[in-house]
């Protein structure tokens, strides 16, 4: 159905389902941390989420959403460089949806964004960098970076898993939260994963985190 001819307004809900069903049909098995999970259960409800805690107005949190769905969707081709092809298979879609270039520049800015090391040039921007990283100051940090340490494996690179934590606490310490919200949400969280890190490493026993 072509959205333009029935309103003005895109169809936000149906883009973020057209990117969700494709990331649960297409995304490679090894992706045991750029799952679909990933964007639907982690990434997606943190950019909402830190977007009312900023007062960001209803259409520009619906593009955020729009952006948030289809910022990994470049990995059901490759990993490295996912962000750029994502954000052609975006530019190629949202117009049949009813998106117009200017909003499709937008979510495009969005997505590539993401790309480490993290650049945002916007607060829109940042905050779809920040919900990216949300599990960074999280309880759940070493459940989400052991599979992402897996999944690297699966991909053929393998990091000796004290390696993985030096790696892990270097990229921790260098890190910051691009928005107030994220920050006020998130940054004790992510002293204390830095704290445990430091423990792992040391080889001392840590509450809330395994060891290999």
């Amino acid at each position: 159905m072509d959205m333009t001819t029935r309103s003005n307004r895109p169809d936000y809900a149906s883009a973020v389902a057209y990117a969700l069903n494709r990331l649960r049909t297409e995304l490679p098995p090894e992706l045991l941390y750029h799952n679909a999970m990933h964007t639907e259960g982690d990434v997606l409800p943190a950019a909402v989420r830190l977007a009312r805690l900023s007062n960001v107005a209803e259409p520009n949190l619906r593009l955020l959403e729009v952006a948030a769905a289809f910022h990994d969707l470049g990995q059901i081709q490759t990993v490295l460089g996912h962000e750029q092809i994502g954000a052609e298979i975006m530019a190629d879609v949202l117009p049949r949806y009813g998106f117009n270039p200017m909003e499709i520049a937008r979510v495009s800015g969005m997505i590539l964004a993401t790309e480490l090391p993290q650049m945002p040039l916007n607060e829109e921007q940042a905050l779809l960098c920040d919900a990216d990283l949300d599990s960074l100051g999280r309880e759940d940090f070493f459940a989400t970076s052991k599979a992402l340490w897996q999944e690297r494996k699966a991909c053929g690179l393998h990091i000796p898993w004290q390696t993985w934590l030096e790696n892990q606490l270097r990229f921790l310490n260098d890190h910051h939260y691009f928005t107030p919200a994220a920050s006020a949400l998130r940054d004790e969280g992510k002293r204390r994963n830095v704290e445990l890190l430091e423990c792992l490493i040391r080889g001392e026993a840590a509450p809330g985190c395994t060891m290999e």
